[in-house]
């Protein structure tokens, strides 16, 4: 009996390494990853073609993008669970049809028109020019995957999750995307980090400011990446942010940042 159970201990652990083994980040030229937060949208609407197009443009190793589900099952780039913030609409994005989101327009800064893309041509867009991290907000992972696959983008997406369920799913379906998550607050030790990588198999966790957790994070294989995105973001919270060896910087900024990593020799 203990033999039996050594083994089925042993094939958990293998099937544990092996899941997290699957998993390979996708290719980037830098060391200090820059991701644009909702894309870069300083002068142009977050979340849009043109957010990802300024993104491209500014040199950003990732575009940030949320997805969503329209009522008839479309999937589209929008943070809000509402379209009241960022459009000239009103009302939740999931009890809409494709077509009545077509119809609205996304408020501008540049006086030209902008619409909530969907998912498809997010993908079209960044497609060899800079990979996708995917925000997935509410939607379904086998539609989701499908569409990545449909662009030829499997090797350019990192999933955030926001739900553990959405773990279940994402391993289930596409146990090869590298998945990215944050971190429980009772995560205070080398031994509790290791218990919840094991059951959840992240390459990168965010936001995790304790330098003893971030160092150990690292020696486990797992990247950390910090949100520095801010009213006030700029090279004092850049250089505060850096100091901490952290691998990613999410931004509002993605070409000052890029500009200050340059400067510094950091990029």
């Amino acid at each position: 009996m203990f033999r039996k159970v050594k083994n089925l201990l042993f094939l958990s652990l293998t099937m544990s390494v092996s899941a997290f083994a699957q998993q390979v980040l996708p290719e980037t030229k830098h060391k200090t990853i820059v991701i644009a937060h909702r894309g870069n949208h300083v002068a142009v609407p977050e979340n849009t073609i043109a957010a990802a197009k300024e993104a491209i443009k500014a040199g950003a190793d990732y575009v940030e993008v949320d997805l969503r589900t329209t009522k008839d099952g479309h999937l589209v780039v929008l943070h809000d669970a509402t379209v009241d913030r960022t459009t000239n609409g009103a009302g939740k994005i999931n009890a809409m049809t494709l077509e009545e989101v077509r119809n609205l327009q996304v408020f501008n800064r540049n006086k030209k028109t902008h619409e909530i893309p969907e998912f498809r041509d997010v993908l079209a867009v960044c497609k060899n020019k800079i990979n996708i991290y995917l925000d997935f907000k509410a939607a379904d992972v086998t539609e989701t995957w499908k569409q990545i696959k449909e662009a030829g983008m499997e090797k350019q997406v990192v999933v955030y999750l926001n739900k553990e369920t959405d773990y279940y799913e994402w391993t289930k379906v596409a146990p090869q995307v590298p998945l990215m998550s944050s971190l429980p607050k009772d995560i205070d030790s080398k031994e509790k980090l290791v218990g919840f990588l094991e059951k959840m198999h992240l390459k990168i966790v965010d936001n995790l400011s304790n330098p003893t957790l971030l160092k150990d994070a690292n020696e486990l294989g797992v990247q950390v990446w910090l949100d520095v995105q801010s009213a006030t973001e700029g090279p004092v919270s850049w250089k505060e942010a850096i100091a901490k060896d952290v691998q990613g910087l999410q931004t509002d900024q993605p070409a000052a940042l890029i500009k200050y990593l340059k400067e510094s020799g950091l990029h």
